[in-house]
């Protein structure tokens, strides 16, 4: 089994967050969005993922080294493949040529799940879905009785379903789907400029390709300040039966309402932290009350009252505003 992994987006939305890391390795309680991703992929399928492809931009040396520890953290190879240019799902899917080929799993790196089903790897393929409320935002998928599905829809405008694509798909001859990619390219099958994922699946429909879904019991989105503070309170609560509190933090006249999560060598002094929040390491909590929010690592914040907050890596904070969304490398006073 293989991973495919789409992430060369410029993660626009997370800024200023995303303008010194890429989005998917922002730090959720902890791990990087896309290490959390790879675990729960790991946990539904029956064979041993060999490999794990990336796919991005030019991110630098270090973002490539980490990618590769995170394979290597679930037993896999890492390879890293480059999109230079926007072109599309389907293009950045065929990125990974070299990697498409027998079972694969593609997951679009700005979203996390949870999952009760196993994956069932001798269907031809499998697309992950949730309902949701209102289908008009999303592409979503109609099926007949036996969860088969019959018509792919793209933000209908009148109900069709609401059982909406996440983002992750299986494919057991990854082979034939690197074909249907490459013909999208040949033919210049584009859709607003680009070449789109779900145009290969119709195709792959129409030559007789039998989709089924896997519906997630839950869907994270990462995509912008907001719904990565969310994602940070689900993660905490399916987490709360784990060690979230490094054993070197150091809590004085504090009070911390579970769950946090707190890293290694976290100081936090004259503060009531929590519920559902994160704090990276190195970073320094005073005389403050903060809850639903998550800061990251070497960080100072002190004499603040937030709530619904991000705070990057290396900041200092001294302020009053209630909700804020702060990069790296900033400081506040």
């Amino acid at each position: 089994m293989k991973i495919i992994i789409p992430m060369a987006g410029m993660g626009k939305r997370m800024r200023p967050h995303t303008l010194t890391i890429p989005k998917p390795l922002i730090n959720i309680a902890g791990k990087p969005i896309v290490q959390r991703l790879v675990e729960e992929i790991a946990k539904v399928c029956n064979e041993k993922i060999e490999e794990i492809a990336f796919i991005i931009g030019d991110f630098g040396e270090d973002v490539e080294k980490m990618l590769l520890s995170i394979a290597l953290n679930v037993g896999a190879k890492g390879k890293i493949y480059y999109q230079e240019n926007p072109l599309g799902t389907a293009h950045a899917v065929l990125c990974a040529n070299d990697s498409l080929d027998g079972k694969v799993v593609v997951a679009f790196a700005d979203t996390l799940f949870k999952a009760e089903f196993v994956l069932d790897e001798s269907r031809d393929a499998i697309i992950w879905v949730h309902k949701v409320k209102d289908p008009s935002a999303f592409g979503v998928v109609k099926t007949n009785d036996n969860q088969v599905i019959t018509d792919f829809f793209e933000k209908p405008k009148i109900f069709v379903s609401d059982l909406a694509i996440i983002g992750i798909y299986y494919f057991r001859d990854g082979k034939y789907l690197k074909s249907e990619l490459q013909y999208l390219i040949d033919q210049n099958i584009q859709k607003n400029g680009e070449f789109q994922l779900t145009d290969a699946l119709e195709n792959m429909k129409k030559n007789d390709t039998t989709f089924y879904t896997g519906t997630v019991s839950e869907w994270l989105d990462c995509g912008n300040k907001n719904a990565t503070v969310y994602t940070n309170q689900r993660i905490l609560e399916f987490s709360k039966n784990e060690k979230l509190v490094s054993a070197s933090a150091i809590i004085e006249n504090s009070i911390i309402i579970q769950p946090c999560y707190l890293s290694e060598n976290v100081k936090i002094n004259n503060s009531i932290i929590g519920p559902h929040v994160s704090v990276g390491e190195n970073t320094i909590v005073e005389y403050s009350v903060i809850t639903n929010s998550i800061i990251q690592s070497n960080t100072k914040v002190s004499c603040v009252n937030l709530d619904n907050s991000m705070i990057g890596n290396f900041v200092e904070y001294f302020g009053s505003k209630k909700e804020v969304s702060i990069g790296d490398f900033t400081v506040l006073t």
